[in-house]
């Protein structure tokens, strides 16, 4: 026997079947319903998903490796020891015994159902190692809870991003019925005629424009604030967005789906969602460094989406705004319907993709702090002193639901718009068989004009007689003349000598 628990040498061997079955059966279940998936997703030509769908299966595998190295190196951790004074600063929870180790961190006990306590299978020898005035750094339970909260936290982020994306896309699937409505007007006739209108006359301007002025710039923003959370994107908006996006980067075709478009890009930008860049696991980190007893910084961590999430939708319903004013400021009266001007020139330091970027931190950061809450409340229970008193939870879980739900509802669909008003189109304004046969072809182009390079470059450097110049000719012909009169001459003077 072995201390700490009974080891494999003396476990039935049914029990080790047992529970090897069970763990290869579910993840066997789990990896064929990814793939059946997958499968289902490029039968239905949905490229965009499948490729997220990748990105769920390399974070899938980043928590497996995450997990072996917890796993190898739990024991060499448990090894490390660190001065008794050194672990009792910066506490989640207050030291109120004299043990040298944390509350909740180095003792925890679950319970079965028959009210037999057991430990955790992940513990080790309770013997300690070190030397008198030191402790282990980290317990091989505290090592446990941490690689379940990694866990649940991976977990967490992907089923609210596709909880995201999924409410945020039945949203904007409403918008096909005023795509199919424009069409059917585009189609008739009598509706097509050219007439001239006062542009102040317009839902568009009305609705967006506020006059000229300082006062106007100010209320510009309140009004864009407020934007948001009501009727953030109107059909005046789409019918003139739309129309824009079309005059300036395919105006050749005036039937363009600009709908179908905008699903292809949101879709294609889920990928980029859904993953964890290193960032995040570095905020992550800089978190867990300032969970001290005291600090509230999982109260305070809560306002960091939402304030993103507040300052994203204002400025994308200000861009709206800029259009509007730009239209109003130049123009009194139009033949027509009403055109603004995409620019990237509307978007933080220019680039729209900027906002994809705090869209993903948005979401990541409130998958985290509910993430959190929820795992202190199974791990610990709901009295832990690391969930905090009822005052500073009950406003985490309130902003955590408007976050959630402001993104989808408002957010989301105001991204997936506005963002379009850019200077340059994104590859999905083709369908999906064109884009690979443009990727061919810029590779066939590529191919052969290195090839073309590299045969050009050969030749210059054994260039035949008929491809010199007559000069280069002339030249050499000198040259060979004048050596062969020195040869004859030398031939003359040797034979005088001689």
């Amino acid at each position: 026997m072995a201390e700490g628990g009974t080891t494999l040498e003396y476990t039935p061997t049914w029990v080790v079947a047992v529970v090897c079955s069970v763990i290869v059966l579910i993840s066997l279940i789990v990896e064929r319903t990814l793939h059946y998936l997958g499968k289902l997703l490029k039968r239905k030509h949905q490229k965009p998903l499948f490729e997220a769908l990748q990105k769920i299966k390399e974070e899938l595998m980043l928590l497996g490796f995450i997990s072996l190295l917890l796993t190898v190196f739990q024991g060499k951790i448990n090894t490390i020891c660190i001065s008794e004074d050194w672990s009792k600063k910066m506490l989640p929870c207050k030291d109120e015994t004299k043990e040298t180790t944390t509350a909740h961190f180095q003792t925890f006990f679950s319970f079965v159902p028959g009210g037999i306590s057991r430990r955790l299978l992940a513990e080790a020898s309770s013997a300690n190692s070190c030397s008198e005035g030191k402790v282990p750094m980290l317990s091989t339970t505290a090592l446990h809870h941490l690689h379940i909260f990694i866990f649940v936290l991976a977990c967490v982020h992907v089923v609210f991003c596709a909880l995201t994306i999924l409410f945020g896309s039945a949203r904007i699937r409403q918008w096909k019925l005023w795509e199919d409505s424009i069409s059917k007007k585009e189609q008739d006739p009598e509706a097509q005629g050219p007439k001239f209108t006062h542009v102040k006359e317009h839902d568009f301007i009305k609705s967006r424009y506020l006059g000229f002025g300082k006062n106007s710039y100010i209320l510009g923003w309140v009004h864009s604030f407020f934007k948001q959370f009501y009727a953030s994107v109107t059909r005046s908006d789409y019918t003139t967005l739309r129309l824009g996006f079309i005059m300036t980067h395919c105006r050749g075709n005036p039937k363009f789906d600009f709908h179908k478009y905008m699903m292809r890009v949101l879709e294609s930008d889920f990928k980029k969602v859904v993953g964890i860049s290193w960032y995040l696991w570095l905020f992550v980190v800089i978190f867990l460094f300032l969970n001290v007893s005291g600090w509230h910084a999982y109260f305070w961590i809560a306002f960091i989406p939402f304030i993103l999430l507040l300052a994203v939708g204002t400025k994308l319903e200000h861009v709206i705004i800029q259009l509007a004013h730009e239209v109003a400021e130049k123009h009194v009266a139009v033949q027509g319907d009403l055109v603004v001007r995409p620019s990237d020139e509307h978007f933080w330091f220019n680039k729209p993709k900027i906002v994809l970027l705090l869209i993903h931190i948005i979401l990541f950061q409130n998958s985290f702090e509910l993430a959190f809450f929820f795992w202190i409340w199974v791990q610990y229970g709901f009295d832990s002193c690391i969930m905090g008193q009822v005052g500073y939870i009950i406003p985490r879980l309130v902003i955590g639901a408007f976050v959630q739900f402001l993104c989808s509802y408002s957010t989301l669909p105001l991204y997936a718009i506005v963002t379009q008003m850019g200077s340059s189109f994104k590859r999905e304004i083709f369908e999906e068989y064109i884009q690979e046969g443009l990727v061919g072809w810029a590779k066939q182009a590529k191919k052969k004009a290195g090839l073309r390079r590299a045969a050009n470059e050969s030749s210059h450097n054994q260039v035949s007689p008929k491809m010199e110049s007559p000069l280069i000719q002339m030249a050499k012909a000198g040259s060979r003349e004048t050596a062969v009169e020195e040869n004859r001459s030398g031939e003359i003077v040797h034979g005088t000598a001689s």
